[in-house]
């Protein structure tokens, strides 16, 4: 059997269309395209017209983007925003992000916390993992400067209302100008995971900074970037030459965003054909999954959820174990976010949306991609089924 991959959220293999678009500029197209002579030139301009064409992938033009060595760093300078912010004196900031953030936000906050004195909330969610817009209205103050709140979760692959979110932002703006309040405030979303199924559109969305990355689409790994406003005020976290405005200094990563662009290109090609087929395939994978003696629990918003996404629960099973033992047979599933689960730490997801232990120990981040087709879903649901119901008569055995 054929290895069969279903944990496409962690990463994704580089799409055949990027990897020749990079090709050349790591051999005869290799010039600094800060150099003054032609195919240096030549190579800045191919470099521009690539970053152009990213950033109209999320409806926004290339001078409003800062190309990133991922989402990390993309989120990680968003974040200064609350650094560079312009405050009345004593006025201590205020963080809000939601309770299922990826870590590299819940850091990102924390770091920021601890250089200024803001203070970070976090908005809590519902069972679904959607935002509970009525504790962040309530959590909301003249204070706060960032709000963070991922498009589309990396564990449940829920899909937030950023609409609404910024509905609210704005009335809170405005009523901050009326009052003659000059603190800003602004919203953050991590869309990494969403770019890959979503028609984005920064207006649409209505957020002030977003953060997106090309290894999540097929892309090179370490290429990210940043869409801000030009209201938002950042602070550069890399000192150097001053390339991409000042923000990401350092000679540019011509191949890498030259993979990044010929990935958004053939995704936005296929976008809905995309949606339509995963949500098929997820749809063969539910049914063979619900055929098992233990009664699984599908987990995220049936509603808004991104179609390649099947996070399932089996409780009383130890899903670590399950990883192993589904790993021996070539099917290769995660616990939830690969950097969490390699700390062998609890989802702090999972926990957000009220699971208890039994049931966060016993859940699957699965995930569908390019690598999956009918019937190696329709094989891996048989696989997984199988293997959980030999564990459940093993652990019932041992007591």
């Amino acid at each position: 059997m054929s290895m069969i991959y279903l944990d496409h959220a962690a990463a994704t293999p580089m799409s055949r269309k990027a990897l020749l678009a990079m090709e050349p500029y790591f051999s005869e197209q290799f010039f600094n395209p800060s150099s003054p002579y032609l195919p240096a030139k030549h190579v800045r301009d191919n470099y521009e017209y690539a970053k152009k064409t990213i950033a109209h992938s999320i409806g926004a033009k290339s001078a409003d983007l800062v190309i990133t060595a991922g989402a990390t760093e993309s989120i990680n300078l968003a974040f200064t925003s609350v650094k560079a912010a312009e405050l009345e004196p004593d006025i201590l900031p205020e963080i809000l992000i939601l309770s299922t953030e990826h870590s590299a936000v819940v850091s990102a906050a924390a770091s920021v916390a601890r250089e200024t004195g803001a203070v970070v909330k976090e908005i809590a969610v519902d069972r679904t993992g959607l935002i509970d817009l009525v504790d962040f209205r309530n959590k909301l103050s003249d204070k706060t400067v960032l709000v963070s709140v991922s498009l589309a979760n990396n564990e449940l692959g829920t899909i937030e209302p950023l609409s609404e979110i910024a509905r609210i932002i704005a009335e809170e703006r405005n009523n901050r100008l009326k009052s003659g309040n000059i603190t800003p405030i602004y919203l953050h979303s991590d869309a990494s995971q969403a770019l890959n199924l979503m028609d984005i559109s920064v207006a649409r969305l209505g957020v002030d900074m977003l953060t997106i990355n090309a290894a999540k689409i097929g892309g090179p790994k370490a290429v990210g970037a940043l869409y801000f406003a030009h209201e938002v005020k950042l602070q550069p976290i890399i000192a150097g030459g001053g390339q991409e405005l000042g923000l990401r200094s350092g000679t540019e990563n011509v191949p890498g965003v030259m993979g990044f662009a010929a990935a958004v290109e053939e995704l936005k090609t296929h976008l809905s054909g995309n949606r339509k087929k995963y949500q098929a395939l997820v749809t063969i994978l539910k049914n063979e999954l619900s055929k098992c003696q233990v009664e699984p629990i599908f987990l995220g918003n049936k509603k808004h959820q991104l179609a390649n996404f099947c996070p399932v629960c089996f409780p009383g099973i130890d899903a670590e174990r399950l990883v192993f033992l589904l790993e021996d047979q070539e099917v290769y599933v995660s616990t939830g976010a690969a950097c969490a689960a390699n700390k062998g730490t609890a989802s702090r997801v999972l926990t957000a949306i009220g699971l208890n232990d039994q049931e966060i120990a016993g859940s699957l981040r699965i995930s569908l991609g390019v690598l999956n087709d009918e019937q190696n879903v329709r094989l891996s649901g048989q696989i997984i089924r199988e293997t959980v119901e030999k564990e459940a008569k093993r652990v019932k055995n041992e007591y």
